[in-house]
């Protein structure tokens, strides 16, 4: 992933990026994204892309190993974090779930985690802070709560699933307030393309629609002209 492809999968929204990929593989069918509902602590701040630091953690109960153990774990967590390829986004599975009640993420952590390089997160855990978050640091969390609780680092790095989608350690993850998508390495030369075919596609039917009313008898030769285009 270049600068330009970088710059450009920013500018988009994570539904163009699903769409965009399908152009590139030329079929429909592309299914490794998120399912339900995600939260943002700024729904209007732009997507965050980059390769996927993992981890896991969980809150409902204190840990049952000594505390210099989980302390070991919690700093190697950190350093993990620091050490990661960049552009970076902590993909981190708070396995509670459903029923998560601790916040990992809230002013303490924006704050450290974009400190150390890391762009945003995503996590199906809890999220705090909301007015005090680290600006320019996308948090895409499951839910909204008070408190941290016995949140403690459980696991470093491997496969992780947030939300339904499945995360490997140095995936290429895109995500906004829609949700994420984990984007094939083997489409990304072809990438850039299909975005800029896909927006020219769409222009087809909504430079129409966003002129005001039409008959359907225009509507029906746009959207013909629509489909020829599209995947």
């Amino acid at each position: 992933m270049d600068d330009e492809l970088f710059n450009l999968l920013r500018r988009c929204d994570t539904p163009t990026v699903c769409n965009a990929i399908e152009v590139a593989q030329g079929k429909r069918g592309f299914d490794a994204y998120t399912r339900g509902t995600v939260l943002r602590n700024d729904p209007a701040a732009p997507a965050v892309v980059g390769y996927a630091v993992t981890a896991r953690i969980a809150a409902l109960a204190p840990p049952t190993e000594p505390v210099a153990d989980t302390r070991a774990r919690r700093m190697a967590y950190y350093r993990h974090m620091s050490e990661a390829r960049t552009p970076s986004i902590a993909v981190v599975e708070d396995t509670d779930s459903p029923h998560c009640v601790g916040a990992f993420w809230g002013e303490i952590n924006t704050w450290v985690h974009k400190s150390l390089g890391v762009s945003g997160v995503l996590t199906n855990g809890v999220m705090r802070d909301l007015g005090d978050c680290a600006p320019g640091f996308p948090v895409v969390a499951g839910s909204i709560g008070p408190s941290h609780a016995f949140v403690h680092v459980t696991e470093i790095g491997g496969p992780v699933t947030v939300f339904g989608l499945t995360v490997a350690e140095g995936d290429l993850v895109h995500a906004d307030r829609h949700g994420a998508v984990v984007i094939p390495p083997d489409v990304l030369p072809e990438l850039a393309g299909a975005i800029h075919k896909l927006i020219a596609s769409e222009e087809i039917v909504l430079g129409e629609a966003k002129k005001g009313p039409m008959t359907f008898e225009a509507f029906e030769r746009c959207w013909e002209a629509f489909e020829r285009a599209r995947t």
